[in-house]
């Protein structure tokens, strides 16, 4: 593409419910580097912490009992942030479906992660593979300082 990276953070945690919550300060703290405002950086932490929360729940389920990773890769590139959450479990058989509002494969649940991750985020792709897993990629497009 071209496109330089200005700064990356790779980052691998286990498939936990608390690392739900470090992977959305994770993100904060990769934001914070910019001058966005609060409402731009909540709405990067809700983004991630819906996707690392998808893969907590919908990737690997209750299959908890060996050790599954979520990776979360951060770019900064000098007109976006890129924030790529990647798991390794059941994947999504109907990736449309998964991203229309509502839709959940845990009933429980609000099926409202996709959404989120839309509306917040400038740029979301999903790629999925049954018993490979998922990755989700969002990006932020900066907006350039316009000097007088």
């Amino acid at each position: 593409m071209g496109t330089q990276i200005k700064n990356q953070i790779k980052l691998s945690m286990l498939s936990v419910d608390e690392n739900v919550g470090f992977a959305r300060t994770a993100a904060a703290a990769f934001a914070a580097q910019l001058d966005l405002t609060l409402t731009e950086i909540d709405e990067i932490k809700v983004a991630v912490s819906e996707a690392v929360s998808n893969s907590v729940i919908h990737g690997y389920g209750d299959c908890n009992d060996k050790q599954n990773y979520i990776e979360l890769i951060m770019n900064l590139f000098q007109d976006k942030l890129e924030f790529t959450v990647i798991d390794y479990g059941r994947g999504i058989a109907d990736i449309k479906e998964a991203r229309q509002p509502s839709f959940s494969s845990d009933p429980e649940r609000m099926g409202l992660g996709f959404v989120f991750m839309d509306s917040f985020m400038d740029e979301l792709e999903v790629i999925s593979e049954l018993g490979q897993g998922t990755t989700v990629r969002m990006v932020k497009m900066l907006v350039p300082c316009v000097e007088h």
